[in-house]
């Protein structure tokens, strides 16, 4: 049984897994990406790994947001980076984001910062409500 809601398509991908261990490759429109598992998980490692993946869209998401936003204030930041761990832990998972920005910023602007990290999408779809619905084809 579907889940039966109003749905506006927002994103869409493919991925292809075929006799390589483990390596798939990922379309979206026209961009294609391999995604691969480490050695450890008996993966080829030829690719980032599927939850790197996830660390990565966080982290780029944020970024893109923030230079938007920092663009748009006319603020002076020449570069920002975004790193993002994922992390197991009792009872669930654990993101940690870390910040950096090269540039001149004062304190409330970079308060504000933190609560402009906090409204790039991807971060609002990790920690909101989300429904997946699979079906066999």
């Amino acid at each position: 049984m579907g889940i039966n809601l109003i749905k506006e398509t927002k994103a869409t991908a493919q991925a292809k897994t075929g006799f390589t261990q483990y390596q798939t490759v990922i379309t979206s429109g026209k961009h294609s990406i391999v995604v691969d598992e480490p050695e450890s998980a008996k993966g080829t490692d030829t690719a980032i790994d599927p939850l790197s993946l996830l660390a990565a869209s966080l982290a780029s998401c944020t970024s893109i947001t923030l230079r938007m936003y920092i663009d748009r204030k006319m603020w002076v930041v020449s570069e920002i980076t975004v790193d993002a761990e994922v992390f197991k832990i009792e009872g669930g998972t654990l993101i940690e984001r870390r910040i950096h920005f090269k540039g001149e910023l004062n304190e409330e602007q970079r308060k504000r910062l933190v609560q402009i990290a906090d409204a790039c999408p991807i971060h609002k779809i990790l920690v909101g409500d989300i429904m997946i619905d699979t079906k066999l084809v």
